[in-house]
């Protein structure tokens, strides 16, 4: 299935992306475009204004994910609570490491297409799963 959102990937993009393949479509083929008219026909938008899976009330475009695809993993929810304080910093949620993955995720967009971001971003949203995962698990940190 083909995927479509907007050229120019940061934190909610990369996670939703990753989010996609790794729980929904693991064949998923993502499209960028400059501009939200030149999403393909068959082409699934996100995080795009004015889609389905894009931002919706106080939810960022990864909580939208979660929600329409009913994904209740509390990992993937702790994951959602740094996505959406990466991405909107509106103080919803607790999430300190928050400000630190955005900037590296931004910074990393300089330097990077959006297809090397998402190839490079996936095996960072992988290893944070497994660090929650563990976290949520033990109750504490992981060492």
């Amino acid at each position: 299935m083909r995927w479509a959102t907007r050229a120019g990937v940061h934190i909610d993009r990369a996670a939703c992306a990753w989010l996609l393949r790794r729980f929904v479509d693991p064949g998923a083929v993502f499209v960028f475009v400059a501009d939200p008219a030149q999403v393909p026909a068959d082409a699934t938008p996100f995080d795009v204004p004015g889609v389905d899976l894009s931002h919706h009330g106080r939810d960022c475009s990864f909580e939208t994910v979660l929600r329409r695809y009913e994904l209740t993993d509390p990992v993937l929810w702790r994951i959602a609570a740094l996505v959406h304080e990466a991405d909107l910093d509106d103080g919803r949620y607790d999430a300190p490491e928050a400000p630190g993955f955005d900037l590296a995720l931004r910074a990393l967009s300089m330097v990077e297409g959006d297809e090397r971001v998402l190839e490079l971003t996936g095996p960072l949203f992988d290893g944070v799963y497994e660090f929650f995962r563990r976290e949520l698990l033990l109750g504490r940190e992981p060492s």
